[in-house]
């Protein structure tokens, strides 16, 4: 699949059921050996895009439960904080 396919696609956290932002709006964390995508790197804004990022989300390629048509399913692991 070539990122141009995916690059529109909403990015969706199965557990929580929220939307984390959209695939072209996000940075990528290249193998600079094989060139293969090893993560998605995902800034959080405040006041709906404006302003300084809130936190960044990194989605591993094997969180990735399922690309869609509109949209890719992940599963985030739990932070320590959400676990307590």
């Amino acid at each position: 699949m070539r990122l141009s396919e995916i690059s529109n696609k909403e990015i969706i956290d199965f557990q929580k059921g929220e939307r984390l932002g959209i695939l072209g709006q996000t940075d990528l964390q290249i193998d600079e050996e094989t060139g293969e995508i090893q993560a998605f790197i995902i800034p959080t804004m405040k006041w709906f895009g404006f302003g300084k990022k809130d936190k960044e989300y990194t989605v591993y390629w094997n969180q990735i439960k399922k690309i869609g048509e509109d949209m890719i399913i992940i599963e985030l692991e739990p932070s320590s904080d959400e676990m307590m």
